[in-house]
């Protein structure tokens, strides 16, 4: 989402279009499977994988969560040349769907940077040399099951406190001293966690964190842990998944199944209702936007961002009338009449400048406009292969990191660094 975590890239020099034979590769790096996006910082790529025990194999159905033996690894680049600087790892038995390797993207303050395997193992860093400062692991501290896709919501490092989704009983959300590691405060409960990243925003000029897990979207604040409202919002499978989006006081999530709401904060650390879908009861597939693996982008209004079918949609926020959509960020093209949808389809937006820039699970980056008249895509280019098996298809759901005129991006095989230079 950027050091702003407003998924903004305020690059100057960015290209307008791609050339014929597409962006040029400044250099490539092997790696192994994961979900996680890079993260760049100081002149560093810091990603993440997952190396099988010689002899393992992951399950032929994704949706298994036999144990599979492994390690996670937490890799630092050079993010100019991509030479590896240091490498820590550690044993990581999965029991986890879709085991191909850890989802959340590192984060990284100051000297230091924070990584959340999908099993629950939590480490501080150093972030020149990689030794370790601190660590833990949530589900034994917490007594907490690791969710079925593993954990997902990356950490927030904000003010000198470290937000983590831990689950266990009264400790759904964890503030932690980003320093010592030392717990701060811990709050909620739920009968599943979720997948959704805390989310720290402002409203009515106050600092609030929203926790959305998989019955309902609350805010707290954020140095004390209080619950200041909560509001029901349940998607299928307990997967809330996207970062909460606040424009001004409005504030969206959405999620598999037919799941979404708008709030409207009050100056008095309340909300009212301005519209919601519910699983099962006012699903009317008419309005709304329910994504799955990407977080929508909110602007001027509009909410910009690919469904659960694998459409891009926009829908005006405060009522949720849906204004248009199309197929063809997702599979290249616009719907015809064999096309069932894609399940889950994907891809990321990050905005720069006047346009925005997308990644799909198709391995394209593409440069186009959005606006609440349309789509209109100014140029595509394929810069990876799709390495990862979902619903039938090749995929690749990890979202590339920005910065330095280059956009980095990471398949199940490799890391590469794109030019995005004029």
């Amino acid at each position: 989402m950027g050091p702003q975590r407003d998924a903004v890239w305020p690059e100057e020099g960015v290209v307008r279009q791609f050339p014929k034979d597409g962006p040029r590769i400044l250099w490539r790096k092997p790696i192994h499977g994961g979900y996680a996006g890079p993260a760049v910082a100081e002149g560093r790529v810091y990603v993440t994988d997952r190396v099988l025990t010689p002899g393992a194999r992951v399950p032929d159905d994704p949706f298994s969560t036999a144990r599979v033996a492994g390690k996670e690894r937490l890799i630092c680049l050079d993010a100019r040349t991509g030479e590896q600087l240091w490498l820590h790892e550690y044993d990581c038995p999965y029991e986890i769907s879709y085991p191909a390797g850890p989802r959340c993207t590192p984060a990284v303050a100051q000297d230091k940077v924070y990584f959340l395997g999908a099993m629950g193992d939590l480490y501080c860093l150093d972030a020149r040399s990689g030794r370790v400062h601190w660590s833990k692991n949530l589900p034994r501290e917490y007594g907490a099951k690791v969710p079925t896709w593993g954990y997902c919501g990356h950490p927030l490092v904000h003010d000198g406190l470290l937000y983590c989704i831990a689950g266990g009983k009264g400790s759904l959300a964890v503030a932690l001293d980003k320093d010592s590691g030392k717990e701060v405060w811990k709050a909620l409960s739920a009968k599943e966690p979720g997948y959704s990243p805390p989310t720290l925003v402002r409203l009515h000029g106050k600092e609030r964190l929203l926790i959305w897990h998989a019955q309902a979207l609350n805010a707290l604040e954020p140095k004390t842990g209080k619950l200041l409202w909560s509001v029901p919002l349940a998607p299928k499978y307990g997967m809330a998944i996207m970062a909460p989006r606040v424009e001004g006081d409005l504030i969206y999530a959405g999620g598999i199944g037919g799941a979404a709401v708008v709030l409207q904060a009050l100056p008095n650390d309340q909300v009212k209702v301005l519209w919601k879908e519910v699983v099962g009861e006012t699903e009317s597939r008419e309005r709304g936007l329910y994504p799955v693996n990407m977080t929508p982008f909110v602007h001027q209004g509009v909410i910009y961002g690919v469904d659960q079918e694998g459409m891009l949609r926009a829908v005006e926020l405060k009522s949720g009338k849906r204004l248009w959509f199309t197929f063809l960020p997702v599979i290249g093209k616009e719907e015809d009449e064999d096309y069932k949808g894609a399940g889950s389809g994907t891809a990321f937006l990050v905005k720069n400048g006047d346009r925005f820039i997308l990644f799909a699970e198709t391995g394209h980056l593409i440069l186009a406009e959005l606006t609440p008249q349309g789509y209109k895509e100014i140029s595509r280019a394929k810069v990876i292969e799709p390495s990862n098996a979902a619903f039938g298809r090749k995929v690749v759901w990890s979202h590339p990191a920005f910065a330095n005129k280059c956009a980095y991006i990471r398949n199940d095989k490799e890391i590469i660094c794109v030019s995005l230079a004029e």
